[in-house]
């Protein structure tokens, strides 16, 4: 007899062997899970440094911006320091001129009469006129042309005492009226008076001179002509004597521009960039003068430490004038052809201008739109 077979149990071993392989494997998972775990918190936890790469200076350096000089520019008021010229200084006090990367000097004017021939040769960059005037002047061969519009309605009217009880020019007719003798007023009476039914012939022409309101008041004449509505009409008020305005443009004298501002026929074609950059900080400065008034005259009292300025008539003036600044649906310094050909077409009427002088040569509306 043969040795005895012990039996064997296959199914288990098998079994078993493949029970160790999962094992084994199961172990070998969650150890690589776990090392990836710690590589990853080792990773979030320590900041990973870059060392900057140099780049040559030329690259990232910006060359420094070369900013031009100031350009100088003069001003020349009409008149002394007034109400009328608040939008100017407000341009000056508020940076408006500053940021056109202007230096602006304004300056009263030595001698009225000489303004428009400062502008024509240069010596002063841009004025104050009146806009009867500049064209008389044009036809004495001046090359000089407005460039914006300042007060928009006229300020020269007729006055009388409120006493009197004249507030019409065909009142006026067997009575006294006090001029300052210049052409332009006797041509808008005699306007005024025809249209009313009246004329020149049938007043008193009295030429008081330059300051007609002391005749007034005084009684020397029963009505003066060639004064501002916005400053004598303050001043004889305060006075104790209280007037009653007849104004102009309602009785046929065209509606102008009392104040224009004016340079030459030589900025307009050589320098039309700084005449451009000088209007839009003017037009600015009135802008700002009209929305703040009383804050205007404040800054030109502080901008003129040692002027003599009339602080109360200028504070009651302000007000009247600011509306005066802005036209109707246009913006601040516009110039209206029609307005132009319609004061031209009446000074050639009363011969105030001769038949050569055509309006839309004396002024350019294209820095103001």
């Amino acid at each position: 007899m043969g040795a005895k077979e012990v039996p064997t149990n296959r199914g288990s071993s098998d079994s078993l062997r493949r029970f160790m392989k999962k094992l084994v494997l199961l172990v070998a998972i969650v150890a690589s899970i776990a090392i990836v775990a710690c590589a990853s918190d080792s990773e979030e936890s320590t900041p990973v440094s870059v060392a900057p790469t140099a780049v040559p200076a030329t690259a990232t350096s910006v060359p420094p911006i070369e900013v031009p000089e100031p350009d100088d520019v003069v001003v020349t008021l009409d008149w002394f320091q007034n109400a009328n010229h608040v939008g100017v200084y407000e341009a000056v006090g508020k940076g408006f001129f500053e940021d056109e990367n202007l230096n602006v000097s304004v300056e009263p004017p030595a001698d009225p009469a000489a303004i428009l021939g400062l502008v024509a040769t240069g010596e002063s960059d841009f004025a104050f006129y009146y806009q009867p005037d500049l064209l008389q002047a044009r036809q004495e061969g001046i090359p000089v042309v407005a460039v914006a519009g300042i007060v928009q309605r006229p300020l020269n009217s007729i006055m009388t005492l409120a006493s009197s009880g004249i507030t019409e020019p065909g009142q006026l007719a067997g009575k006294k009226v006090g001029t300052p003798g210049l052409p332009w007023n006797d041509a808008m009476l005699d306007t005024m008076l025809k249209a009313d039914g009246a004329s020149i012939d049938d007043v008193e022409v009295v030429d008081l001179g330059w300051n007609v309101s002391p005749g007034l008041m005084a009684g020397e004449v029963d009505a003066i002509i060639g004064v501002y509505w916005t400053y004598e009409s303050i001043i004889m008020g305060n006075a104790g004597h209280e007037t009653t305005v007849i104004y102009p443009y309602e009785w046929d004298v065209p509606n102008y521009y009392e104040l224009v501002l004016v340079t030459s026929e030589d900025n307009v074609k050589n320098n039309p960039e700084l005449v451009e950059r000088f209007v839009r900080a003017f037009n600015k400065g009135y802008a700002q003068a009209a929305s703040d008034p009383q804050g205007s005259v404040d800054t030109m009292l502080e901008l003129n430490p040692e002027a003599e300025i009339d602080e109360p008539t200028d504070r009651e003036g302000v007000e009247l004038l600011a509306p005066l600044w802005k036209s109707e649906g246009a913006p601040v310094g516009s110039l209206s052809s029609e307005r132009w050909e319609s004061l031209v077409e009446w000074m050639k009427s009363q011969d105030l201008l001769d038949d050569s002088q055509n309006a839309a040569d004396a002024f350019d509306a294209s820095f103001s739109k």
